[in-house]
């Protein structure tokens, strides 16, 4: 069992049995957190279902929203900023709202510097940089997928690398840089072996047949 919940239900009993009604709060926090983790975690299964078979589900974006408000309530920037990323990425992937993605990934990426999370910033980040490219800001989307690939190299995170280099190789392409667009390819086709990350290399394979 969570120790969250073991410290929310010891609390309990403290308030029925030694008459510390004060601590029903700090139960109430306990378990306000293991909500939130729990909301966090259903909304990135349920988002990891629309990836794979391209159809919403109408829960998961409430999911995340709850996170955040949890989270925010709670004063965990961590979270909250982690929160937020999904709220940006389900309006960016699942609904094509680019407003409404830049809003909360932009707060996200705030956040995220602010408590120093470098994964979730990374996230941040790489997606700020989709959203640029979409809008033809390609020097700006370059600079973004940059920052967030270097998080990455730091955090050893080799497959989100090489998800990042597959961005960085369209840009590339797009900029006339040709060179450089192959050696990205090669190195993300290096790191995604080495991971075992086939979905990045059929990503791959496609972006090689643009250059």
């Amino acid at each position: 069992m969570d120790e969250r919940v073991v410290r929310a239900r010891e609390l309990y009993e403290q308030a029925i049995f030694n008459g510390a009604e004060g601590v029903l709060a700090q139960a109430d926090a306990e378990l306000d957190a293991v909500e939130a983790d729990l909301a966090l975690a259903r909304g990135r299964v349920l988002h990891g279902r629309f990836v794979a078979c391209d159809k919403e589900d109408p829960a998961e974006l409430p999911l995340f929203q709850r996170a955040a408000e949890l989270y925010r309530k709670l004063g965990d920037q961590r979270g909250e900023a982690e929160a937020l990323f999904w709220i940006g990425c389900f309006y960016q992937v699942v609904w094509k709202d680019a407003d409404g993605a830049v809003e909360a990934l932009e707060r996200s990426a705030e956040l995220a510097r602010g408590v120093d999370d470098k994964l979730t910033l990374s996230y941040a980040l790489r997606h700020l940089g989709i959203a640029a490219q979409q809008v033809g800001q390609l020097d700006t989307a370059r600079t973004l997928l940059e920052e967030s690939t270097t998080l990455r190299r730091g955090l050893g995170f080799h497959a989100g690398v090489a998800a990042n280099l597959v961005g960085l190789i369209y840009l590339a392409a797009a900029q006339g840089r040709t060179a450089d667009a192959h050696l990205l390819a090669d190195e993300a086709t290096a790191l995604a072996e080495s991971a075992g990350a086939t979905n990045i290399l059929t990503q791959l394979t496609e972006a090689r047949r643009h250059l």
